[in-house]
């Protein structure tokens, strides 16, 4: 399965959730366009990453070469160094990544109010990460790219309810996490990969789903 995830907000939990994703499926491939992954999992990214490859003509067998071991079943592609890349490379990358058959493949497009369109057409789902808050949701609505469901971060003392994001999305919401100073701890000390908090069930419970 292509699991592609993104937010219309900074601070939403992207890479939370994605790399949660990734690591409770049976074995996946975490491809970190956000460039914050490797901090988070207490890996060491690479010297290259997915965005320089797509700046070159490399052939996608490359990617298998970029691959950093988080354990022995999930692998990390790392975002590399930032820059524009061609628009044509969007295209081979999404083709490439819905032919992949033995693992899950977890895409972590960061903080963008419309993915790359052919990304997300190619992608088996598409999982919106935001907190119920106004501009989130104002952007989200903007962004006219309607999910298949939303990863809902919680916190005490919202108006907004999991029943308004739904309303305003158009997508059910298929995992409500609360915020947890324990995950925050969690990222701080690259932990994620080996101690995730309880809390995080919700999401690991999509990746079987």
């Amino acid at each position: 399965m292509f699991t592609l995830c993104w937010s219309p907000k900074g601070g939403s939990g992207t890479t939370v959730a994605a790399a949660t994703l990734a690591l409770n499926a049976t074995t996946s491939v975490l491809i970190d366009l956000a460039g914050d992954a490797p901090a988070a999992l207490g890996v060491s990214a690479g010297s290259e990453g997915i965005l320089d490859w797509m700046r070159s003509d490399t052939d996608p067998l490359r990617l298998d070469d970029l691959c950093i071991e988080i354990d022995s079943d999930h692998h990390l592609i790392c975002a590399g160094r930032p820059g524009s890349v061609p628009a044509r490379r969007w295209a081979v990358l999404a083709d490439h990544l819905a032919s992949i058959d033995a693992s899950d493949v977890v895409v972590d497009a960061g903080t963008i109010n419309r993915p790359p369109s052919v990304l997300s057409e190619r992608a088996d789902r598409r999982l919106m990460v935001l907190r119920p808050c106004y501009v989130a949701l104002r952007r989200a609505h903007e962004s006219a790219v309607v999910p298949d469901g939303v990863i809902l971060l919680d916190e005490p003392g919202r108006a907004l309810t999991a029943t308004d994001v739904e309303r305003c999305i158009g997508a059910p919401v298929l995992a409500e996490v609360m915020v947890d100073p324990s995950v925050a701890r969690a990222v701080d000390a690259g932990l994620l990969a080996v101690r995730a908090p309880r809390s995080l069930i919700p999401i690991a419970k999509l990746a079987a789903s």
